[in-house]
Parts: C-alpha cells; sequence; structure tokens
C-alpha cells in the first residue's frame, strides 16, 4: 500500500470517526432534553455559570496582572471580572431561578431578533429576487418574535424541545453517514 493511500484511508478513517461520535454525542443531547428538559436546561444554566466563574478571574487577572493596561481599564477588568464571578457563584447558588431566568433570556432574546430579523427583510425589499417570499418572511419573523417575546418561557421551552428532536434526528444521519462515507477526498 502506497503512503499516499494510507494516508487517505487514515483520513477518511478520522472523517467516519467523528461523524460516528459527534452523532452519537448529538443523539445522546438530544434524547437527554426530551426526557429531562429541565433537568438538561439546569445543567446547561450551571455550564454557563462555571463558565462565568472562570471568565471572571481571567478578567480579575488581567486587570491585576497586566502592565501594558492603564489604570481605568485594569479597575474595568477587575470590576468585570468580579462581576462574573458573583452572577456566576448566585446562578450556582440559585439554579432553579436561575434556570428560569435563562428561559426567559433566551426567549425575550429571540422575540427581539426574529422582529429585528422581519424588519429587516421588509428593508431589502428593493434588493430581493422574490418579494412575495420576502414579505412572507419578513411577516412571519415579526408575528413568531410577538409571540415569544409575550411568552417567552413558552417560546424557550418549544425552542428546546425542538433543539433535541433536531439533535436525535441530525445525530442519527451522522451515524449512519460515518457507516456510509467512502471518502472522496
Amino acid at each position: 500500500m502506497s503512503t499516499e493511500s494510507a494516508a487517505e484511508k487514515s483520513t477518511v478513517n478520522g472523517i467516519r470517526t467523528a461523524l460516528g461520535v459527534g452523532g452519537v454525542l448529538a443523539v445522546i443531547v438530544g434524547i437527554l432534553i426530551l426526557v429531562w428538559p429541565g433537568k438538561t436546561l439546569a445543567v446547561v444554566t450551571a455550564i454557563i455559570a462555571i463558565y462565568a466563574i472562570a471568565a471572571g478571574l481571567v478578567y480579575a487577572g488581567l486587570g491585576i496582572f497586566s502592565r501594558t493596561k492603564g489604570g481605568w481599564a485594569r479597575v474595568g477588568h477587575i470590576l468585570l471580572g468580579i462581576l462574573f464571578i458573583i452572577g456566576g457563584i448566585v446562578a450556582l447558588f440559585n439554579l432553579t431561578a436561575a434556570t428560569g431566568w435563562l428561559l426567559v433570556f433566551v426567549g425575550v432574546l429571540v422575540g427581539i431578533m426574529w422582529i429585528v430579523e422581519g424588519i429587516v427583510a421588509l428593508s431589502t425589499l428593493g434588493d430581493a429576487a422574490s418579494k412575495g417570499w420576502s414579505i412572507f418572511f419578513a411577516i412571519l419573523s415579526i408575528i413568531a418574535g410577538i409571540v415569544v417575546l409575550f411568552s417567552p418561557v413558552w417560546g424557550t421551552v418549544v425552542l428546546w424541545w425542538l433543539l433535541g428532536i433536531s439533535l436525535v434526528v441530525l445525530g442519527i444521519i451522522n451515524i449512519v453517514r460515518a457507516f456510509t462515507f467512502k471518502g472522496d477526498i
């Protein structure tokens, strides 16, 4: 076997392994979301809280140990670090409340983004290849954004379920791709 074909086979096996592992992980996370949506969301909230603490430590460290930043930049980094640390600790100690607030925050954020996306679609009608589809998309986006804004928790729960279903379906597809990937690279 030539070196080139061995390298190609190794690359194909690497791609197949990545597809398979990624698919299995997606299926597992998707099933966790569908079976235990609240607990899985609480785990996500805890991960975000831990990230906030780590980011806070980095910001505080930048402020304390920086030799190149000015006084106010250092103070700003230290204060930002302290806020991140406090927010992360509060979220970890009040995980249920933090999970609820995360639901509301994400729901409001998605609602606002959909409204803005609809407005932007309307503002670019002159450049649209299909004005009808652009108007339909814009109206649908604005209505969906308003609905989610008026019920952010419900909207986020629906999106969470859709994420779980999508992960299971896409994970299964990636597992199938891992077994059927031929490797014309």
